[in-house]
């Protein structure tokens, strides 16, 4: 592993499993009282000499791709951090305190190590393309910004979206809450 992918990934996993004794403000309304909620894993294959990364945590997302939330937490429910964003302004609060990002793409590239599409998710979860980019494909499975995106099991809450390029492969996998 290299200095700074062992760097993101202490950096990450301090951030995200110290104790959750920080007080979190609740999760404002924004764009839709809708909320998506479940459990999220993501894998990062090993490239370049990196060994390969996994995350898991529950997650809630609220609003919609210009404005919204995603709070991460513990099976036992305390929050890790949140993520929130609107025209102008992205930031991560952890116990570690407020950090700004210029971009979503941003924060989840320094939190992660690798960008994620958070923005698509609000589509992606409903089973089909976001409006926001070009896609091809049609029916449960369709390609959007390098990800191939699964949701043949979108009925039991599954969804499945791999990242196509640039290396290294990533998976990210859903499982929605009950209606």
């Amino acid at each position: 592993m290299s200095v700074g992918a062992g760097a993101r990934a202490a950096a990450l996993a301090g951030a995200l499993l110290l104790p959750a004794c920080a007080s979190f403000a609740p999760l404002p309304t924004v764009g839709s009282d809708e909320l998506l909620a479940g459990r999220l894993a993501i894998r990062v294959e090993a490239s370049g000499g990196a060994g390969a990364r996994a995350f898991s945590a529950a997650f809630d997302l609220r609003g919609t791709a210009g404005s919204g939330t995603l709070a991460l937490s513990t099976p036992l429910g305390s929050t890790l951090a949140q993520a929130r964003w609107r025209a102008g302004e992205v930031y991560l609060v952890t116990p570690q305190g407020r950090r700004d990002f210029a971009t979503l793409d941003d924060l989840t590239r320094e939190v992660l190590g690798e960008s994620l599409p958070v923005e698509a998710w609000f589509d992606w979860l409903r089973g089909r393309p976001w409006p926001g980019a070009p896609a091809s494909g049609a029916g449960p499975e369709f390609e959007q910004l390098d990800w191939r995106v699964d949701v043949r099991r979108l009925d039991a809450g599954s969804v499945v979206a791999v990242r196509l390029a640039p290396a290294p492969p990533v998976t990210v996998r859903i499982q929605l809450e009950g209606p």
